[in-house]
């Protein structure tokens, strides 16, 4: 796939465009987003990521176009369960919550450029040696293994260190910061001295998470395609309606209890298919004498995105019949499953 350097160039101004639009139409004035809101912007970027979808497809080929909305479809679901861990921060720190916006939309920007910067590290890295996709591979594996033993639970002691990570402990131990919050102010004035308030803080817990989160994504988006414009692409629009994803389903987070499970599910094939195609096109000495594997097969794009939505629905099914099944029981005085 050919892109030109302008190509490039509008569809980064795009982006900035749309998250400066964020800002100044929504996050510059502090408010908590009615559901409507929510869902009318949910829609607006599902779709833009659609029609730029279908546009890619008919401009560049299906098959292009195929990759791109798997490695959305992907991305979306992946950020969805990012979402956890933002609500668990923004609790862990009682971000008030017409504040929110902000710290959101500051970890949309933060991820963005972790996430470029990744992008074209593993497009360089995948460009010189073929055998990265052994170590992508094997990764995502590895995490599919862990992700299927989480569970989301806000009363967990885990989850409960999820916002004292490194930077910030780091961060508090190096700068002066105050406990309370001033508005959506980064700092305060207190008898002539300069304090960081906790809205900063919170934004370095969001934003460290960013980096753990690029770990997962950017592998496994790798493993759906090579592009690397595709790539850029299918993150940023997954990224950009995550603002508004976070306010839309904040209150169906606690019901999707299967979605890690899902992911797990996810991350584990393309995982798989990873390593098959580093078979594929093996030049590692020590396996197959440094020649290709013939017999490993290459999984055609239809079958990735088919596999993605299957699990998506069937992960998003079977925890809206437990939850509810759960629900049940407990109004008529049994034990939960």
């Amino acid at each position: 796939m050919d892109v030109a350097g302008w190509v490039w160039a509008v569809t980064a101004a795009a982006v900035v465009g749309l998250v400066l639009f964020d800002f100044f139409a929504h996050v510059r004035t502090p408010h908590a987003p009615t559901f409507q809101e929510s869902v009318r912007w949910s829609v607006f970027y599902i779709a833009l990521a659609v029609v730029f979808g279908v546009g890619l497809g008919m401009t560049s080929g299906w098959d292009f176009g195929s990759e791109y909305f798997a490695g959305y479809v992907t991305e979306k679901s992946l950020s969805v369960d990012n979402l956890f861990v933002f609500l668990i921060i923004m609790t862990k720190f009682a971000v008030p919550r017409e504040y929110q916006q902000k710290v959101l939309l500051v970890g949309v920007v933060i991820a963005l450029v972790l996430r470029t910067v990744f992008i074209l590290a593993g497009a360089a890295a995948i460009e010189q040696f073929s055998w990265v996709f052994y170590i992508f591979g094997a990764f995502l594996v590895y995490t599919a293994v862990k992700l299927a033993r989480e569970h989301h639970d806000p009363d967990h002691p885990e989850d409960e260190k999820a916002g004292d990570g490194f930077a910030v402990r780091t961060f508090k131990r190096l700068l002066p910061t105050v406990d309370e919050y001033h508005g959506d102010r980064l700092t305060t004035r207190i008898d002539g001295k300069r304090f960081f308030t906790p809205m900063l803080v919170v934004m370095v817990a969001i934003g460290s998470t960013d980096i753990l989160f690029a770990l997962d994504s950017i592998p496994a988006i790798y493993g759906l395609t090579e592009e690397p414009y595709i790539v850029f692409t299918a993150n940023a629009f997954a990224l950009l309606g995550l603002r508004q994803l976070y306010f839309l389903i904040g209150g169906l987070l606690d019901r999707l209890v299967y979605l890690s499970q899902g992911l797990s599910v996810i991350l584990g094939f393309i995982g798989v298919k990873l390593v098959l195609h580093a078979l594929h096109v093996n030049e590692l000495p020590f396996i197959n004498g440094g020649e290709h594997v013939e017999w490993a097969p290459e999984i055609p794009t239809w079958l990735s995105l088919s596999v993605i939505l299957g699990t998506l629905a069937v992960a998003t099914v079977a925890s809206l019949v437990k939850t509810r099944n759960d629900a049940r029981l407990e109004s008529a005085g049994a034990p939960r499953s």
